[in-house]
Order: C-alpha cells, then structure tokens, then sequence
C-alpha cells in the first residue's frame, strides 16, 4: 500500500479578487475529487488573490498505481485550468 501526496502550485494571473479565485479553486478540487476519489484541499496562500496551493492525498495499491494518478492529476489539472502549474512537490511512502 501506498499514500501519495501532492501539493501543486498554480498561478491564475487573470484572477482579480479573492472571489474570483474561490469559483477557480472549488471547480478544480471538485473536478479532481470526482475524477480521481482523492482527497483535495486549498493548503495555502488563501489570501493572495493570484495563488492557488492545492494539497492532495490518495491512498494507492502499489507505486505504479502511485505514479499513474500522480500524472494523471497533474495531465487534468493541466487540461481542465487556464491557471499555470508552477511548482509540484511530490511524495510516495510505501506502507
């Protein structure tokens, strides 16, 4: 068994108020938690407008399937986002 987590962080230059950026944010959690049965969350920066941190965890079989939905996610995040990925930190820890 293995525990995946992800933290990705994307910037949405075109977002202007906070407002904006929580309609950004709760289709893409939503859209990932429906996609992938993971679990997803704002982790950070809530108060900067043009900063979206999003955390995911997901309990996986084995690393392939680990690695699998790790590219996957970031391929939808991606494909389903005009916001621009800028940083992904990643881990894996068997069980």
């Amino acid at each position: 068994m293995n525990i995946l987590f992800m933290k990705v962080i994307l910037r949405a230059s075109w977002v202007h108020s906070l407002k904006e950026k929580r309609m950004v944010v709760k289709s893409i959690i939503q859209k990932l938690k429906n996609k992938f049965n993971i679990s997803v969350s704002e982790v950070g920066d809530q108060d900067i407008h043009k900063t979206i941190v999003i955390g995911i965890a997901g309990v996986c079989a084995n690393s392939a399937q680990s690695d699998s939905v790790m590219e996957n996610v970031i391929t939808f995040i991606e494909n389903n986002t005009d916001a621009e990925i800028i940083d992904i930190q990643r881990e894996d820890i068997r069980v």
